[in-house]
């Protein structure tokens, strides 16, 4: 799957494309240089998903729990940018996040690519010279 988003105005149709895309996985992990847009476009999906909390970068508290307000899908959206050991990952109890069948959205996947589920879906955001983003997964 590629999807480009050509502004921040189409980023909730490029998030529609995504979700109908997503099949039967529940963990994402999102791969992109500081400032792609990973945030963003997970913020675009989870509202494409039906969530109406407002959602933002759980960079400080690695994790956020959210819900789809219709379907009362649980989501969790997880930022690993500030993790210094794996351990702090294994003391926040990973596996319940990973394992337990909700949609997991997962930023900065690097830092911890040892522990992600080997049927993650690593999807790629990367910005163009003209500023576009394209997304793609499934490589």
């Amino acid at each position: 799957m590629e999807i480009t988003i050509d502004s921040i105005d189409n980023i909730r149709e490029a998030a529609r494309q995504f979700v109908s895309s997503m099949g039967e996985a529940s963990v994402f992990a999102f791969y992109g240089s500081m400032g792609a847009g990973k945030t963003t476009f997970i913020k675009a999906v989870c509202e494409e998903l039906g969530v109406e909390d407002v959602i933002t970068s759980p960079t400080f508290a690695i994790v956020n729990e959210y819900r789809a307000e219709e379907t009362g899908e649980l989501i969790y959206h997880f930022d690993f940018y500030r993790i210094k050991k794996l351990e702090e990952v294994y003391d926040m109890g990973y596996e319940d996040y990973f394992y337990s069948g909700a949609l997991c959205f997962i930023e900065w996947p690097e830092l911890i690519e040892e522990l992600l589920p080997t049927d993650a879906v690593r999807v790629r955001i990367e910005e163009t010279e003209g500023g576009k983003r394209i997304v793609k997964s499934g490589e």
